[in-house]
């Protein structure tokens, strides 16, 4: 199966590219931000709406499995970014090693791990429900963990201002998701693909913003070539040791086929779509922000590719595996 860029990744480069050669200036780039601000909360108000309680039930039974993905999610992908301070500044700039523990903290991605573990024939039902506790749990932990990260590795981090802000604007309007999904979670559930595309749009507007501010700051002429591509680079490594991590321990403890394609999709994957709203939150007004994300956005578009493939390798094996049964 070829690799190939999903269009969504494409509009991605060319905010990119348009914020570089044409930067939002004052009044407009204050205006951005207040809408910024406005449009995380309702995206964290609409997941918190339609996150459905019987998917995470359904598959909630399967503990050990949760505890494998959970493990790789904030235990051991954390660990595994921490070396890379070891390259800032001689290697990269000391903004893109923040964005790798950034990276590291962050929870996995929900369509992704879903999609990819139902295209492998894996173990859906356990796949929503990890993913989900993911995302809802990432909420609460990829702060303090981050927090742990920056202050074990010499920096600082303002500690009051980042949990005032994640309550206001991701707990809170999150719990007044769940609070009204009775009256407008069936309304979410049939127009699902609205809700797919406001996530894509507030995506696009935070890196409009971010960029545009950080081109104003010079980021490029901070960020030398020799960063991008070590940043690539890092970021496949990182996904390469983590699937063979989440294979090696679904074979220790016995799981599936199936089951190891949940755990090896869950545990790899990490959210674009929470991680950077929640970067505007945790990395407000900071004027490297265009390289603390940088990072997630690289590494975003390698688990994809490189999750197509994964998932036609298991599809083929749990096949032939169901055949032979």
């Amino acid at each position: 199966m070829r690799a190939r860029l999903d269009p969504f990744t494409l509009v991605l480069l060319a905010t990119i590219a348009v914020a570089s050669f044409f930067p939002a200036r004052p009044p407009l780039d204050g205006w951005l931000d207040h809408a910024g601000v406005f449009a995380v909360a309702m995206l964290f108000f609409l997941h918190g709406a339609a996150l459905s309680r019987d998917e995470v039930l359904n598959g909630a039974m399967h503990w050990r499995l949760h505890l494998v993905i959970a493990s790789l999610t904030f235990i051991v992908f954390p660990l595994l970014v921490v070396p890379t301070t070891l390259l800032a500044p001689a290697l990269i700039p000391n903004d893109l090693a923040v964005g790798f523990l950034y990276l590291g903290v962050l929870p996995s991605a929900v369509s992704s791990s879903i999609a990819f573990t139902a295209m492998a024939r894996g173990n859906v039902p356990a796949a929503i429900c990890s993913a989900a506790a993911s995302n809802v749990f990432g909420m609460m932990l990829t702060p303090f963990l981050l927090i742990l990260l920056v202050s074990s590795s010499g920096g600082s981090f303002a500690v009051g201002e980042a949990l005032r802000d994640i309550f206001l604007q991701l707990l809170l309007p999150f719990a007044a998701g769940q609070a009204v999904r009775p009256l407008i979670g069936r309304f979410l559930n049939r127009h699902k693909s609205l809700t797919g595309r406001y996530d894509q749009g507030v995506i696009l507007l935070i890196v409009y913003t971010a960029f545009s501010q950080s081109v104003a700051d010079g980021l490029w002429q901070k960020l030398p070539l020799l960063a991008i591509f070590a940043a690539i680079a890092l970021c496949g490594l990182l996904l390469t040791v983590v699937i063979l991590i989440a294979q090696v321990a679904s074979r220790r403890f016995g799981f599936t086929l199936a089951d190891e394609a949940a755990v090896v999709f869950c545990g790899s994957k990490k959210s674009l779509a929470s991680g950077l709203p929640m970067a505007k939150v945790l990395f407000a007004g900071n004027p490297g922000f265009g390289m603390i994300v940088l990072p997630i956005m690289c590494y975003n578009q390698i688990q994809i590719l490189v999750g197509a493939f994964l998932a036609r390798r298991y599809e083929g094996r749990i096949q032939a595996a169901g055949a032979h049964e």
